[in-house]
């Protein structure tokens, strides 16, 4: 049975070449990375169906607003997702390692964003393209943190959705290249659940961190208020 688009209040996403499918990890980022310095240029690190750009897109008025993906499949379908997009004029696509752009590119963002690949478990499937989305030795938390601290303007923000679990290790290595926590959201699917999820916002300049605690369901389907507010505007059910 062929992939029907997702559909949000304000555009659609493709997804049947891409590994890993819309999920609340990259919903939650989209809404949650801060705008309200009004970036100029965003970068999205790890692209996949583009979903993050779309959401910043619809959220600012950001002029440049450019993305990276390495994997074909997901770099042909998130060019097709923004073209189809109402912002098509505003977001670009690079077919790229990290490596290879924070290398070549001298820009400085003013938002960067990134959904990483985390899983660094010893499970793998036999889903080649999956584990390149899935998994960390894709693009290890190293080389994202040192990549984004050539790429970040003086005045920018970095915005990362993790494993609760990495927490501590990825703001150390985040330490190193002068990369600091200003927000913190750590996510729970329901009351009784561990936290699962961290978002985190960083950088250049150390300030006191914002912690926050967001719950996504008090049962199953039933939202909390602050998961209906923080996503309202792009689910199609909120």
């Amino acid at each position: 049975m062929p992939y029907k688009p997702f559909l949000f209040k304000k555009f659609s996403v493709n997804q049947d070449r891409c590994a890993m499918k819309i999920g609340t990890d990259g919903v939650l980022l989209g809404a949650w990375a801060a705008v309200n310095q009004n970036p100029f240029s965003v970068l999205d690190i790890g692209a996949g169906t583009g979903i993050l750009s779309l959401m910043i897109a619809q959220r600012s008025n950001a002029e440049q607003i450019e993305a990276i993906e390495i994997d074909d499949n997901a770099f042909e379908q998130c060019t097709e997702n923004f073209e189809n997009s109402p912002w098509n004029d505003r977001l670009f696509c690079y077919h790229a390692s990290l490596q290879e752009f924070a290398d070549e590119i001298e820009d400085k963002y003013d938002l960067i964003i990134s959904n990483p690949p985390f899983y660094s478990d010893d499970y793998k499937s036999q889903n080649q393209q999956r584990d390149l989305a899935r998994f960390q030795d894709a693009m290890p938390f190293e080389h994202l943190i040192e990549s984004v601290s050539k790429l970040l303007a003086e005045n920018g923000k970095f915005s990362v959705i993790i494993p609760y679990k990495e927490e501590e290790n990825f703001i150390g290595l985040s330490a190193e290249v002068n990369l600091f926590p200003n927000r913190l959201l750590r996510v729970k699917g329901n009351l009784e659940s561990e936290v699962k999820r961290s978002l985190i916002e960083f950088s250049i300049k150390k300030r006191e961190v914002k912690t926050e605690e967001l719950i996504i369901e008090t049962s199953r389907h039933q939202y909390t208020d602050e998961y209906i507010n923080l996503t309202k505007d792009f689910y199609l059910k909120m």
